[in-house]
């Protein structure tokens, strides 16, 4: 393992109290944005579709988590302690707000990409603290470079209900009580909220410069490699369940893009990770993940519509 790498795990990145706050706000109203957009009948169709949600949300919550881990162990001696949780706890955040808009550039389903974002966005509120829980926790037996951490799944269930569940539920709420005006602010809050995102990816960016012209090499490489590994778990998982392919590039998508600005909210509360875990390249992993996927998403997204399109009289059977 290469000593600059090494130097990850010790390091403390700048972020101030009220930036974190400000992330916690921005998290919270980007996911009020985002709920703002799910109707009652995306819920409808797991009921009418249940075999393709189920195998979609299967890809979200059980393959991805379990192919990281089996990445993270393999490539133990290419990667330090924090880089390893860091890839966990990106697999255990539910699908990132803007995977909706990339299967509409993809051509895919945008049906099925509202209604997996809708249920695996209720269902993250359960299954990201169990799925770190449960995986971190395994890795860190396993690793003979840490001792035993043990997540409280508890706290970060809390945490993930304040952050994701109750804007999602406001959302939804608004949504249906006040359709006009949702209608009317629907747009300008999905723009809002991705200006707020880039502001904070900026001013992160700023203050830790140092850090990322050190460290960027590697984590760009680290963070590509489980990206596509991501995407290629959607898609291939779909496919052996033979789902047809733009159900397929659809489901690769929502298992591709993650909320990783959750896993950074998380990463900064002490009650879950204390200091004194040395976790700094957790934080490098989810700030770098939230830029690349979003490049990731478009560069495939613009390959499967412009490249590799599938035509609708034929998607229902290939």
């Amino acid at each position: 393992m290469h000593d600059d790498l090494l130097l990850l795990d010790s390091l403390r990145l700048n972020f101030s109290q009220a930036s974190l706050h400000l992330m916690n706000i921005s998290i919270g109203f980007i996911m009020f944005g985002v709920a703002l957009g799910i109707k009652w009948e995306n819920f409808k169709n797991i009921f009418l579709n249940p075999r393709t949600i189920i195998i979609g949300l299967s890809s979200q919550f059980l393959a991805l988590p379990a192919v990281t881990f089996l990445a993270v162990w393999l490539l133990g001696g290419f990667i330090t302690p924090s880089v390893a949780f860091g890839m966990i706890l990106v697999a255990s955040c539910p699908g990132g707000n803007i995977s909706n808009f990339i299967s509409s550039v993809a051509r895919a389903i945008v049906a099925l990409s509202v209604s997996l974002t809708a249920m695996g966005t209720v269902l993250a509120v359960i299954f990201t603290p169990l799925n770190f829980a449960f995986w971190g926790g395994l890795y860190s037996t396993t690793s003979p470079l840490l001792r035993p951490i043990h997540i409280d799944p508890y706290e970060m269930f809390q945490t993930v209900t304040i952050l994701l569940g109750l804007p999602v539920a406001a959302g939804i709420i608004f949504s249906q009580k006040m359709p006009k005006i949702t209608k009317l602010i629907q747009k300008p809050i999905e723009k809002i909220s991705m200006v707020i995102f880039a502001a904070f990816v900026i001013l992160a960016f700023r203050n830790n410069y140092q850090y990322f012209i050190r460290y960027i090499n590697w984590i760009l490489i680290i963070v590509f490699i489980h990206n596509a590994m991501a995407l290629m778990t959607g898609y291939w998982f779909s496919r052996a369940f033979k789902l047809n392919r733009n159900d397929s590039r659809t489901i690769s998508i929502e298992t591709g893009i993650q909320n990783s600005g959750l896993g950074l909210v998380l990463l900064f509360n002490p009650k879950i990770f204390p200091p004194e875990l040395n976790m700094g390249g957790m934080a490098f992993i989810a700030a770098w993940w939230g830029i690349w996927h979003i490049l990731s998403g478009l560069g495939i997204a613009t390959f499967w519509s412009k490249v590799r399109p599938v035509h609708k009289a034929a998607e229902y059977s290939k």
